[in-house]
């Protein structure tokens, strides 16, 4: 016999199975297959709402159900002019390949271990932190897994994401949310943790005076982790007026609006004629990487968190004749996610405040995705609730 395709139900898709077997269904060799819904990456503005097998937890590795899914400008990128960096050929570690589940700052709840899984346990909740990394090449050896030579990440590369009623994941991704944070700021750990490493690796002291370039999540992330490490004098350039609202809500001091204001000038000015210690380019933008280099001090460093577009330009003599050092930055390594995890708990860290809308699955090109990219001084951070 031909049995149909068959959703989970509330008694979730292993206790299924067992009444599956139990009653002898399949027993012919039919193939029962148990789906679920995820939103897939086809290819350029093409994602879809589509149902697709529910994976299997295997050791060393946790199911989750997610709760609540960011949606990232990383993600905007290759639904505008992708794929970039979701793989069209096998991803080296993964294997896979477009279409593929997107989502990879989320939310959820632990709902299967692995048989040799003993530290974590059902219904707890957790933070997944996306990194794939192959574990043996010269960065991973040195724990950098954020450098790994074939990284990659779920919902970007394979190994299914956030965006999608199960997922699996390794042991090692997901990180326990505290009793204090709720899910929707679980879902945000991912975006600060980006932020929270920049400041990490950088040169940055105590008294230091921050110049943050661009006002969107990063760079409101940058912001509050910067106000929560006690940074006295945070500078925020940005075009659009909500964000810089934002960035003034999060923790900025002054506020700079590029196309109006002479951003070389005004930073100083407010530095004490030297210039900012430190910059922060969440912006990615030539003209903002030219200012920012003039408005560093004299061995001042401007750290780049931005990924480009475009292939940027550096005025060398800028560096040269004042001995700046310019850096960048990616994502973050192991322990970020504890400490921001912990920044919260404590409240160091309020978050909350950057989400501004919250969609369904259903609604994720709309009111998602179209929104980000349409409308974009309006919003900080959309959440796709999962399953919340």
């Amino acid at each position: 016999m031909t049995l149909p395709q068959l959703t989970t139900g509330p008694r979730g898709p292993r206790g299924f199975l067992a009444m599956v077997q139990q009653a002898g269904w399949g027993s012919d060799k039919t193939q029962i297959r148990i789906m679920m819904k995820a939103v897939r990456f086809h290819g350029q503005k093409d994602i879809r709402l589509e149902e697709i097998e529910i994976p299997t937890c295997g050791k060393g590795q946790v199911k989750v159900k997610p709760a609540y899914v960011g949606i990232c400008g990383t993600d905007l990128h290759e639904y505008m002019g992708g794929a970039n960096i979701i793989p069209t050929t096998p991803h080296p570690i993964t294997k896979e390949k477009a279409p593929l589940t997107i989502g990879h700052e989320f939310s959820g709840v632990i709902e299967e271990v692995g048989d040799d899984i003993t530290d974590i346990k059902i219904g707890q909740r957790v933070a997944v932190q996306p990194i794939i990394y192959d574990g043996t090449c010269g960065a991973c050896r040195e724990g950098l897994i954020n450098c790994c030579e074939n990284n990659g990440f779920l919902g970007l590369s394979g190994w299914g994401g956030g965006l999608s009623e199960h997922v699996v994941v390794p042991r090692a991704a997901v990180y326990e949310i505290p009793e204090s944070v709720s899910m929707e700021a679980g879902a945000l750990v991912e975006p600060i943790a980006v932020a929270w490493h920049s400041i990490n690796v950088s040169p940055l002291k105590k008294g230091d005076a921050v110049l943050v370039l661009g006002a969107g999540p990063i760079g409101l992330a940058v912001i509050q982790c910067l106000k929560a490490r006690g940074v006295g004098k945070i500078i925020a350039s940005e075009v659009a007026p909500r964000r810089r609202e934002f960035a003034k809500q999060f923790g900025a001091h002054y506020t700079l609006d590029p196309t109006k204001d002479d951003v070389i000038a005004r930073v100083r000015e407010i530095c004490g004629g030297v210039g900012a210690d430190v910059a922060f380019d969440a912006a990615g933008v030539q003209v903002g990487l030219d200012q920012a280099l003039k408005a560093i001090r004299a061995q001042g460093t401007l750290v780049n968190i931005a990924v480009w577009e475009k292939r940027a330009q550096l005025q060398m003599n800028d560096l040269v004749f004042r001995e700046r050092k310019y850096m960048g930055v990616t994502t973050y390594v192991q322990g970020d996610f504890r400490e921001v995890l912990d920044a919260i708990a404590s409240g160091n860290l309020k978050p909350e405040p950057m989400i501004t809308g919250k969609i369904q699955m259903d609604e994720i090109e709309e009111k998602g995705f179209k929104a980000l990219i349409e409308e974009k001084d309006k919003h900080v951070k959309i959440l796709v609730e999962v399953s919340p």
